[in-house]
């Protein structure tokens, strides 16, 4: 099949190992960028296919293969064949709804994670998936867009001449593992900013346009949550490796990018656990007011209920009723009228009900 599929459900009744292409097609055609690499020397350059990737094979250095578009199935499937790769791998790199995972082959190393970045609008957030394939001198990188998220690594490798260019794939991938993770930083200061700023509008003025954001952050963070929870599972796998592609000092690095997963992650669930006092402070606050209304109108009921039975009784018709006939009964009754609420009002503002 040659089409694209927006969702996994679509895939329903294909055999296990079908490649398909699952998410969003991309505008731009896919690109392949090969950056080989030495101690002594640093190339990087733009490829059409597969076979120019086979010339890399032969050399003693070491070659990281970043591509970016995945509408080509024909050339992940290439790739597949000429290094050996299975295919349920292929298709689960091909499938852009994958859980964070790790898994351990004879000879090479799958990972696939979610890139996380913030847009310039209030918390709209970048998924994308990457894909890492971890073999001896090769580590091939699977994205579904062109963007610029690997470019700090390029130019890391390009003005580095000592430990980076002299170490393995393993380092290389720890190196791609470890930028992505960086990632999340910035996206959680941006939430520690929307959210801040949904505080401070809703003590002030708690309105409808508040609760939509905040349910709108509430489930950003699931969304952000299930993309970036599973990482502490895939670094464990990865540190709990007994594959000779990843070295023991690589180790090392790996559980620093585990320290900072887990970093991220307990911050995501504090910001879930503020999202969800932000909704019970608005409640709170909708009802405070909904109390300051009612006390309002129960203060003014308060002192019309006298001035009411006044002139309930007033209004009966009743013949005799001696101060119906009194010279000064109705000043007497406005003065009633006037004096009554004013003592009513100074009584409630002694109590300070108002």
């Amino acid at each position: 099949m040659a089409e694209s599929l927006t969702s996994a459900s679509e895939k329903a009744g294909l055999p296990p190992g079908s490649l398909v292409h699952v998410g969003e097609v991309p505008e731009l055609a896919t690109r392949i960028t090969v950056v080989d690499y030495s101690v002594a020397a640093f190339e990087e350059k733009i490829i059409e296919s597969v076979e120019d990737i086979l010339a890399y094979r032969d050399t003693d250095s070491m070659t990281w293969v970043n591509i970016e578009g995945l509408i080509d199935v024909d050339l992940i499937e290439a790739i597949g064949r000429h290094f050996n790769i299975h295919p349920l791998v292929l298709e689960d790199i091909l499938n852009t709804h994958q859980r964070p995972k790790f898994e351990e082959h004879d000879s090479y190393l799958y990972l696939v994670m979610k890139s996380l970045s913030s847009k310039d609008e209030v918390l709209s957030v970048n998924y994308e998936q990457v894909s890492i394939l971890v073999l001896h001198n090769f580590v091939f990188t699977f994205k579904e867009k062109q963007d610029d998220i690997f470019e700090h690594v390029k130019h890391q490798l390009k003005n580095s001449k000592g430990r980076f260019r002299s170490q393995g794939s393993d380092y290389l991938a720890y190196v791609i593992l470890d930028s992505i993770v960086d990632m999340y930083f910035p996206l959680q200061d941006a939430l520690d900013e929307v959210i801040e700023s949904v505080e401070e509008d809703l003590l002030a003025n708690p309105s409808a346009p508040t609760l939509a954001l905040i349910q709108r952050i509430k489930r950003e963070l699931i969304s952000i949550r299930r993309s970036v929870s599973p990482i502490r599972d895939l670094l464990n796998g990865v540190l709990r490796c007994e594959s000779p592609l990843i070295k023991d000092g690589t180790k090392l690095y790996l559980r620093d990018v585990h320290d900072h997963a887990l970093r991220v992650t307990e911050a995501i669930d504090s910001h879930r656990d503020i999202v969800t006092g932000l909704l019970d402070i608005y409640i709170s606050s909708i009802s405070n007011k909904m109390n300051e209304v009612m006390k309002v109108l129960t203060v003014f009921a308060s002192i019309f209920i006298p001035l009411t039975f006044i002139v309930g009784i007033y209004g009966m018709n009743f013949e005799y009723m001696p101060e119906l006939k009194w010279r000064w009964a109705y000043p007497a009754l406005w003065v009633g009228f006037i004096v009554i609420p004013v003592v009513l009002l100074v009584y409630f503002r002694r109590k300070k009900w108002l």
